[in-house]
């Protein structure tokens, strides 16, 4: 039995088809039902509710062999409570019910001299450090930035030709599509030799820096786009002015200052670390689309 958490999310609703398609026994944790596809929720378990709930997670985890772990940011709250706060009790259910494997999404920077400094990636690696401290086998899926997350801005690309960010135009850093994380942790989970805690990169084809990817997506895209890069006061204005929670907007300020000094090239990409989906590939079957939308 496997347990998947926000099995309706980006990553999540791929690792819940990959593993339906599979055959395998899934039971999900999820707070609306209807969310889910209809052909799938007739043939899982369905446990309703929030998975930072503890009630919730002790029934879910209940004759459970592994469990996919997703935190879903949640900007009311500080990043360590929205990360180990969350996490709580599901550490303490998965030691209760003897749960032998989990594979959690998580984030690069382990080991990094900024790794300590890095706002969200920070509440997320102590996260994983909760999770592994329950003796469970674990395996922390290590992400840099993903593609998807520039679908928050076509809106500007589509009027203003232009996509905005705080990193230096030209560092180069390791980009992914959400599809291959959901990939490996499907595979992860299907074959559970492993032991112990370990990172898993799951790096992208290749590095891009902001000014590579303005490029890429002038030539799929077939109109100009630029990038523009905003500093850091400004990035926090802007999300304070959304009513987010100060502590959470600081978070986000630190890790992409960290980002912007090294956290993300702390893992060297190699056929293992590497992932299929090219950026040209991803703009052309996912950006595009949203775009001429």
């Amino acid at each position: 039995m496997i347990v998947i958490t926000a099995p309706t999310g980006n990553i999540g609703s791929r690792v819940l088809r990959l593993l339906f398609d599979a055959g395998e026994d899934l039971r999900v944790i999820v707070r609306d039902p209807a969310r889910l596809p209809d052909s799938v929720r007739e043939r899982v378990e369905v446990v309703v509710g929030s998975h930072g709930d503890a009630e919730v997670v002790d029934r879910a985890f209940a004759g459970a062999d592994a469990v996919f772990w997703v935190v879903p940011p949640d900007s009311s709250r500080t990043p360590a409570d929205g990360w180990s706060g969350f996490t709580g009790p599901a550490a303490k259910a998965l030691a209760a019910h003897g749960v032998g494997h989990v594979v959690g999404v998580s984030a690069l920077g382990r080991g990094t001299a900024v790794a300590d400094r890095a706002g969200l990636v920070t509440a997320s690696l102590a996260m994983d450090e909760l999770i592994a401290g329950t003796g469970v086998a674990y395996r922390a899926l290590a992400n840099p930035s993903f593609f998807e997350n520039l679908l928050e801005e076509v809106d500007s690309i589509r009027e203003k030709g232009v996509y905005a960010d705080v990193l230096d135009p030209d560092r180069k850093a390791p980009l992914v599509a959400v599809a291959d994380i959901a990939a490996v942790a499907a595979r992860l989970l299907r074959d559970r030799s492993w032991t112990g805690f370990a990172d898993v990169p799951v790096l992208g084809p290749e590095d891009l820096s902001p000014n590579e990817v303005a490029r890429i997506m002038t030539e799929q895209l077939g109109r100009p786009v630029r990038y523009e890069r905003e500093s850091l006061d400004d990035l926090r204005s802007t999300l304070i002015g959304y009513g987010l929670n100060e502590t959470f907007v600081h978070g986000i300020a630190d890790m992409k200052h960290a980002k912007d000094n090294g956290l993300d090239a702390g893992v060297t990409r190699t056929a293992e670390t590497a992932s299929p989906t090219t950026f040209e590939q991803w703009c052309a079957e996912t950006l595009k689309p949203a775009f001429e939308a």
